[in-house]
């Protein structure tokens, strides 16, 4: 069932809605809770049913999520997951893993009654903090943090005004993977894209996921799950997972071998990702978040997206400050600098123990 005893009944002198757990064991609590995510302007990928498996089995997390339920049809939804960190401290967040979160619903009162639920969950859970990210700044009271901003662009259906969108160094580039020969194909599995990802966060200082969660991501996901590869002569360079939503496409986990820069072939990728997506309808493309200050920030800002802010909003519960835990923090950058150094093999075995971790 979908339903679970309310959690938070709503009071009947002042409200219809009720809040309650949402187990998504069925077929149709899944589609009931993915039609109201579908069409409500304000969701998004990581708004879907799907989520709440990934983070269960793919991480190992627990996934309270919540809905609003009004007069028998849903009116308001909240996505959640709670990270327990040893050294990073608990948390309860909508959507750890994720760009964007928070709660969705069709007025203030089911909005508020799940953030209600969702602040009493987490003093239950004793947690440190709660976390909303979202992309419109619902609670300006709460404390909240500046580090991150999206980048989103419409998209023509015309690949070759795309192309001419591009600044023209950045469009240099793109050009110059061409030249290389490098060809592009998309892959029915995760294990080619992991390794091409797992060296690419192990040269970037950053402990990598899971193989299983990239796994768990392509079967919950399915078609709306893709594994773009780039291949140089017949060897892999480069490979990145998108998710498709509505009309937008998402690039999410990317990276390339060592040999990938000099064959430009991250620039190729992402080209060819929106290439193939245009052609196929999509109309917004989404580069996903990044952190001021960083390389993945200017490469963005090269393709001549512009950042939009980040509205990331926490509940502090038993912290006494809002968390840092990014490698722009000066207190892991020995951390960063040992792992870069790690071999290949020793970061795979180690890095999913901390990677599920971060969230």
């Amino acid at each position: 069932m979908m339903d679970s005893p309310s959690t938070a009944p709503a009071d009947p002198d002042t409200s219809t809605a009720a809040i309650r757990l949402a187990r998504l064991e069925t077929d149709a609590d899944l589609a009931r809770w993915d039609a109201f995510v579908d069409r409500h302007p304000e969701a998004t990928f990581f708004h879907r049913a799907g989520w709440k498996q990934v983070l269960e089995q793919g991480l190992g997390h627990r996934a309270p999520f919540l809905y609003a339920e009004r007069d028998g049809e849903l009116c308001g939804i909240l996505p959640l997951g709670e990270i327990r960190s040893l050294l990073f401290g608990r948390a309860l967040i909508s959507t750890p893993f994720c760009v964007y979160g928070g709660a969705v619903a069709d007025d203030p009162e089911a909005r508020g009654l799940l953030e209600a639920e969702a602040c009493r969950l987490a003093e239950t859970a004793g947690v440190g903090h709660l976390e909303l990210r979202e992309r419109e700044p619902h609670h300006p009271e709460w404390p909240g943090k500046a580090l991150y901003a999206t980048f989103r662009r419409a998209i023509d259906p015309d690949p070759e005004r795309n192309l001419q969108q591009i600044p023209r160094k950045q469009r240099a580039m793109v050009r110059k993977g061409i030249k290389a020969g490098l060809s592009s194909r998309f892959d029915d599995g995760v294990d080619a894209l992991y390794r091409v990802y797992s060296e690419s966060v192990r040269n970037l200082g950053t402990p990598v996921f899971p193989r299983r969660y990239f796994r768990v991501l392509k079967q919950v996901f399915g078609d709306d799950c893709e594994v773009l590869l780039v291949e140089h002569q017949g060897a892999l360079v480069s490979g990145v997972m998108s998710f498709r939503f509505r009309d937008e496409v998402l690039p999410y986990y990317g990276g390339g071998t060592q040999a990938a820069r000099a064959l430009k072939a991250n620039d190729f990728m992402y080209w060819e990702v929106m290439r193939r997506a245009c052609v196929e309808g999509a109309r917004t493309f989404d580069f996903g978040r990044s952190k001021r200050g960083t390389g993945a920030f200017d490469f963005k800002r090269n393709w001549g997206f512009e950042p939009e802010p980040l509205h990331y909003a926490y509940r502090l519960v038993r912290a006494s400050e809002l968390p840092d835990v990014n490698p722009l923090n000066p207190k892991y950058r020995l951390f960063i600098a040992a792992w870069k150094r790690l071999p290949l093999p020793l970061s795979q075995l180690i890095g999913p123990l901390l990677a599920r971790n971060l969230g």
